[in-house]
């Protein structure tokens, strides 16, 4: 009975600085934190009493016993009571456990950009526009084991699915995703730093998502990863989307037939299909500033018309990074191929609710330098300074190149990361020209992509 009024008695003394739970409110990480604490000293507490119960001498724990034992109607009570609040603290446990497995997490953006155009007269004349770009909801977390996450995006001209996947962490090391998940290509998370990515965006070889299965190997050292994907995002050519170009990253849509513009709806339609992707890395930790990776990509698979293979294609990257300190230095080298059954002048792409013309075969550079400078300006916290250059050599059937290079920095400031670019470049979309172009000019577009994250 000693035992038993001592351990009541510990847990009704902590249980008073314990916070409400059990009620229709959502824990927060900090009392999260807090509960798991006092949870953990309860129990302390009480191992700690009944370790002093059980060392004292059997006498004088007979005369404790007769000293203090309650009389017959209150002895019940304690009982009881103690048997409730030990009750109490197992239900805590599992409001803790519970707690532990976050529940699904919604965030997102909302963007807005400024552009002025040397190559538009009308916007250079008015000194440029201010317009909406996107809104975008994200969905993130885990229920049980299995994990989700998940992106839609809304434009004023489309909006799109970015990627949603299931996945399922199967040991420490091994996750698989299935779904719209990320190609395993090339640097990642992306192989640029600025809001226009690199060349290989455009032509389909960085930050694209198809629908298929992957399995991700991630230790100290290496990075594995193999995936298949049945189809692009939007199911092939033979799919029900009302439009192929509306999509975030650029996929084949089809063939360019002779005659046909090089923006063009197509009319010979050509989708990936039955694709297979492998990507590995090594990664070094050389000391407590520097770090650096070495790896390999390779892509393969079959186009279809949505009724037959109408071709294949290959795709293949040598790529790495290195940081020291505040700096990083990011490289690679792409080339792809598609070997087509049709006559034709190169491969529709489509994203961004246009079509572009790419060549069937071609070879990428990229190098890009970034040094990152925290900062204690008003809300800036941090400025990230960086040059990002691209090269598009070795065209099939198109002889001048497709150059790129973006000077620019991004500014944090708590919700607020905004790209201020620089961009100077020939042949290159969204900067006055197309992937198979011809031009020998280059243009140049000023932008400012202000994004607020929560």
């Amino acid at each position: 009975m000693v035992k038993l009024t001592l351990v009541a008695a510990a847990v009704a003394a902590s249980l008073t600085v314990l916070p409400a739970y059990g009620q229709d409110e959502t824990t927060t990480e900090q009392e999260l934190k807090m509960l798991l604490e006092q949870v953990e000293a309860l129990k302390q507490r009480i191992v700690d009493l009944e370790k002093k119960i059980a060392d004292k001498p059997a006498a004088q724990t007979q005369v404790s016993a007769q000293a203090s034992e309650p009389s017959e109607d209150i002895a019940p009570r304690r009982q009881v009571k103690g048997q409730a609040l030990a009750a109490r603290v197992e239900r805590l446990e599992e409001d803790v456990q519970e707690a532990k497995n976050d529940p699904i997490r919604i965030g997102g953006a909302v963007r807005t950009q400024y552009v002025w155009e040397d190559y538009n007269d009308p916007l250079k004349d008015r000194g440029g526009d201010f317009d909406f770009d996107l809104v975008r909801i994200d969905y993130s977390g885990q229920i049980g084991d299995v994990i989700l996450s998940a992106q839609y995006r809304w434009f004023q001209y489309m909006d799109v699915v970015q990627h949603a996947w299931v996945g399922y962490n199967f040991t420490e090391n091994w996750q698989g995703q299935l779904g719209v998940t990320k190609v395993p290509f090339g640097n990642t998370p992306y192989n640029s730093n600025s809001y226009f990515f690199s060349s290989n965006f455009y032509v389909g070889l960085e930050d694209d998502h198809d629908l298929g299965a992957k399995m991700r190997y991630r230790d100290e050292n290496w990075d594995f990863d193999v995936a298949f994907f049945k189809s692009d995002e939007l199911g092939g050519a033979d799919s029900l989307a009302s439009s192929k170009a509306d999509r975030y990253a650029y996929d084949a849509v089809g063939v360019r037939l002779t005659g046909e513009g090089l923006y063009d709806t197509p009319v010979a339609l050509a989708a990936e299909t039955n694709s297979w992707a492998l990507r590995g890395a090594r990664k070094w930790t050389i000391n407590d500033y520097s770090s650096a990776e070495l790896g390999a990509s390779l892509q393969w698979g079959d186009m279809n018309d949505g009724v037959d293979t109408v071709g294949d294609r290959t795709a293949w990257a040598v790529h790495g990074l290195y940081n020291y300190d505040q700096w990083t230095f990011m490289g690679q080298v792409t080339e792809y191929d598609y070997n087509l059954d049709l006559a034709n002048q190169g491969l529709v792409v489509g994203a961004y609710a246009y079509y572009d013309t790419i060549p069937t075969k071609a070879r990428l550079y990229s190098a890009n330098i970034a040094y990152s400078m925290p900062v204690k300006i008003g809300p800036i916290t941090n400025l990230t300074f960086y040059n990002d250059f691209s090269l598009m050599t070795d065209k099939r059937l198109y002889d001048e190149e497709t150059l790129m290079n973006v000077l620019g920095v991004a500014v944090s400031a708590g919700g607020l990361y905004t790209y201020f670019d620089w961009v100077t470049a020939r042949n290159q979309p969204f900067v006055g020209g197309s992937m198979s172009g011809e031009a020998k000019d280059t243009n140049t577009r000023f932008n400012i992509n202000i994004g607020y994250y929560f």
